[in-house]
C-alpha cells in the first residue's frame, strides 16, 4: 500500500453548531450524515466536540432529557486534531495512544479541513487500524473495570 495522507481519506464535509444546540437536534444531525460527532464552534473558533458517546454517557445515562440539555453541557472540550499531511499510519497510533476514534484534521495554516475517523482508516486498508482500535478497545474496557 502506498503511504497516503489523511487529507485523502479524511471527511472534508463538516457542519458546526452553536454551544446552546440541544442535543436531539445534534443526534439528528448525526443520523442524516451517518457519524458520530458534530463540532462545536463559536465566534469561528472551533470549542468541543459532541460525539455520540457524549450523548449517551454525559446525557442520557444520567437520567438527563436530550430535548433540554445543549452541546455546551455535554461536550468535549478537548478536541484532538491531526495534519491533513500526516501519514494514515501515524494518525492511526495516534488514535490509539489518545484513546479517540475521530481526529479533526487541520491544514498548514491551522484551519479546520475536516475529520477522519478509525473508520475512514479501516476503509483505506491501513494496517494500522486493528492495532489502533484493539489499543482503544483494551484502554476502554480496563476504564470500565
Amino acid at each position: 500500500m502506498s503511504a497516503k495522507s489523511i487529507k485523502e481519506i479524511m471527511t472534508s464535509k463538516v457542519e458546526w453548531v452553536k454551544p446552546e444546540t440541544k442535543l436531539t437536534e445534534i443526534a439528528t444531525k448525526m443520523q442524516q450524515s451517518d457519524c458520530g460527532s458534530v463540532l462545536i464552534g463559536e465566534n469561528d473558533k472551533l470549542v468541543g466536540i459532541v460525539t455520540d458517546r457524549d450523548i449517551v454517557l454525559r446525557a442520557i445515562a444520567k437520567g438527563l432529557n436530550p430535548a433540554d440539555v445543549t452541546a455546551k453541557q455535554v461536550m468535549s472540550t478537548k478536541v484532538l486534531y491531526c495534519s491533513e499531511s500526516d501519514s494514515i499510519e501515524d494518525v492511526a497510533q495516534n488514535m490509539a495512544k489518545a484513546q479517540v476514534r475521530r481526529l479533526v484534521v487541520l491544514d498548514a495554516k491551522k484551519r479546520m479541513t475536516g475529520v477522519v475517523s478509525i473508520g475512514d482508516i479501516a476503509a483505506a486498508g491501513s494496517q494500522s487500524t486493528g492495532q489502533a482500535l484493539a489499543q482503544i478497545c483494551k484502554e476502554s474496557m480496563k476504564k470500565a473495570a
